[in-house]
Parts: C-alpha cells; structure tokens; sequence
C-alpha cells in the first residue's frame, strides 16, 4: 500500500520533470501543412505529424531533464524555479537518468521510423539544445538566437514529414516570433533580478530593461511587417487561390500588442507556454487567427 501511494506520488513529478505543458511548442511542426493550404489533403501526412510531434516533444523532454540537472544550484535560488522536481528532491537523480534514457531512446527511434531527414533534424537540435544547456546558455544574445532556431527545427522537420515545402516567409515569420517570446523572457528574468537581488542567469548580467524593451518592440514592428508582406505577397496570394489573407493580420497585430501589454506593464512574461494557457484574450486571437485563416483558405475548397 506504502508503494503504491509513492508511485502516485511520483507520477505526476515525472510530468513536471519532463515539462508536458512545454509539449504545446512542438504545435509549430503542423505549421507548414497548414500554411500551404494542405491540412486534410492527406489522412497519412497528419497521421505521420502526429508521431513527429511525439519523436520531438520526447527529445525536448529529455533536454529539459539534462538542463534541470545542470541547473539544480541555481534553480534552487530561483523563487519559482525552485520548486522544480530535481531542485527540490521530488525526484532522485538516478529516476531522472532513467526518464532521460527511455525518452532520449524513444524520440530518436520514432525520428528515424519516420524519415531520414526528420532524423538529422532531430539530430541537430539535440545537439544545439545541449550545447545551450552546457554552456551556451550563458552568453548574452547566442542564449536568445538558440532558443529560436528551436522553433525553426521544428517548423523546418515538420516540412519534411508532410512533404510540403517550407517557404522562406514561414522561416522568416517562425524565427522573430520566437525571438520575440526568448526577449520577453530574458526581460522577466531581469525583473526577477531586480525584486530578489540576485542573478537568477550569467547572461542576464548583460541586459536590462531598456535594451530588452527596445528590442521588443524592434522585433514585434518587424514581425508585423513581415506578416502583411507576407500576406498580400503574389507568391502566397497565388498559391492558396485568395487575396484575402491580409485579414488575419488583425489578430497577428492584436495577439503581439497584448503580449507586450504582459511583459512590459503587467511584468509576467517569464513562460509563454503560461500566457498561452492562462491568457483568455491571448488564446482568442489565436484561435480567431486558425479560424480566419481555416475560413479563408479551406473553406471555399469544401
């Protein structure tokens, strides 16, 4: 009785421990079937996604495991970070290794079921993401710009899986989101620097507000540029059949004013997997986005 009520206890420290609420990232693989105006064109193509998305979220997993492991010191001066299930105890050393080894395993021999190219893509953000986790983490900029290219592998293999090209907007568009969502965390660790008067990263001590907010708003201004070209473009208008694309901008624009609105004056950017679950305005402008855009481009094809 004593054994099972310390497996019930584990359970779900195991799911905090390989972070599925983060899982949600991995959406971003889907993003080039459904840009291209191909999401029910093949049962197989989202059938095989779906296992991309399991291969990638078991190697984030195992990543935010090594990465736990390599933090536990710092994490446990952390006033929120603390609490994470190896800087507190909640689990041992020896069941993190284990959890490492059958998600590593597991990850990997989906990604080389799938396709040989989703593999090497796996492959490299493995490495990238270790090497952030060993050291790169700690070098102002490379911390933010290696954080990105993570969306973009995922963007870039869930091309290769679907077999749809992934065009050079998408990349453009993937990557300053993403830079936009590492800034606004790195802000909020500086806020927690700030209200604790400890540095909680070796890179923070190389930003502060201002600059992070200049780079903020640099990035947002051209995210939503980017966008609009991206919409009225020839290329893009004359693939999916519509001119109409340019109307989903409104919550593009509406979605990046609010998530400022969060960081800058509401000073509650640290995880956006957090906005994105807590968030009602947030998580109604993405999805009046998918149903704008699911209105736009699939609609008229029915």
């Amino acid at each position: 009785m004593q054994t099972s009520s310390l497996t019930l206890v584990k359970v779900p420290a195991i799911f905090r421990l390989i972070r599925v609420q983060q899982w949600v990232k991995n959406l971003f693989l889907f993003l080039p079937i459904f840009f291209a105006g191909q999401l029910f064109n093949n049962v197989n193509n989202l059938f095989q996604l779906c296992l991309g998305f399991l291969s990638f979220s078991f190697i984030a997993s195992s990543i935010y495991i090594i990465n736990d492991y390599q933090d536990i010191e710092e994490d446990r001066k952390h006033p929120v970070k603390k609490t994470r299930p190896l800087a507190s105890g909640e689990v041992s050393v020896p069941v993190a290794a284990l959890t490492f080894a059958a998600l590593f395993i597991g990850g990997f021999a989906i990604a080389w079921f799938l396709d040989f190219y989703f593999l090497i893509i796996s492959g490299i953000y493995f490495v990238f993401n270790i090497s952030y986790s060993m050291g790169l983490k700690n070098y102002p900029l490379v911390d933010i710009f290696i954080i990105a290219l993570g969306f973009l592998f995922r963007t870039l293999a869930g091309g290769v899986v679907a077999e749809v090209p992934v065009s050079q907007w998408l990349m453009i568009m993937v990557f300053l989101l993403a830079l936009f969502l590492a800034l606004a965390k790195r802000r909020d660790d500086i806020v927690l620097n700030l209200a604790s008067g400890k540095h909680m990263r070796k890179s923070v001590r190389n930003y502060n507000l201002e600059f992070l907010g200049s780079c903020l708003t640099m990035v947002a201004g051209i995210i939503i540029v980017a966008y609009i070209m991206y919409a009225i473009s020839d290329e893009v208008t004359t693939r999916l059949g519509t001119p109409y694309i340019y109307f989903t901008s409104i919550f593009v624009i509406a979605g990046l004013m609010r998530y400022l609105q969060i960081t800058m004056v509401e000073n509650d950017s640290g995880s956006p997997t957090k906005v994105l679950y807590k968030d009602t305005f947030i998580r109604m402008t993405i999805v009046a986005w998918i149903i704008s855009f699911y209105v736009i481009i699939y609609l008229p094809k029915i």
